[in-house]
């Protein structure tokens, strides 16, 4: 009985810990959403990312008489370290290429976001790829802060 109450509260502190990972990053801009789209999309281009959409999703609403604030997400990727990341584990090709969300709240404030590798990782449970992991990591990080950071 108590092996089976220490087994379930092991499982509900795992289970929690799991629900605890954010598994998505977001950066605050200094810019418009629209700056923030087209700075991020200048940056990947020139780092030689290729940019596979731009999704206007204010646009689209606006395409069907409804109304959105600014709302765009880019889907973009190299596949060099993506392929890398497939082979690790073939289940993440479910979520590459990868995507940005920049979109505009309620209290007009500019927002980059991206999905979490550590999320990533943890959902496809990735094992043995940490150097891959952590280049991804430090790109998406390099890239989000370049888009959205004024220059000093």
């Amino acid at each position: 009985m108590i092996k089976n109450i220490s087994l379930a509260l092991v499982t509900l502190i795992a289970s929690t810990h799991a629900l605890a990972l954010e598994s998505l990053i977001t950066v605050e801009s200094h810019y418009s959403a629209k700056e923030t789209a087209d700075r991020f999309e200048s940056i990947i281009k020139d780092k030689g990312f290729t940019v596979f959409a731009r999704i206007d999703h204010q646009k689209n609403a606006a395409g069907v008489n409804l109304t959105l604030r600014p709302t765009e997400v880019i889907v973009f990727g190299n596949p060099n370290i993506g392929t890398q990341l497939i082979q690790c584990n073939q289940l993440a090709a479910i979520d590459l290429p990868q995507k940005a969300l920049i979109s505009e709240d309620a209290d007009n404030k500019v927002w980059l976001s991206y999905n979490n590798p550590q999320y990533l990782k943890q959902r496809h449970n990735i094992v043995g790829c940490d150097k891959v992991m952590s280049k991804i990591a430090a790109a998406l990080n390099t890239l989000s802060i370049a888009a959205t950071s004024k220059p000093l």
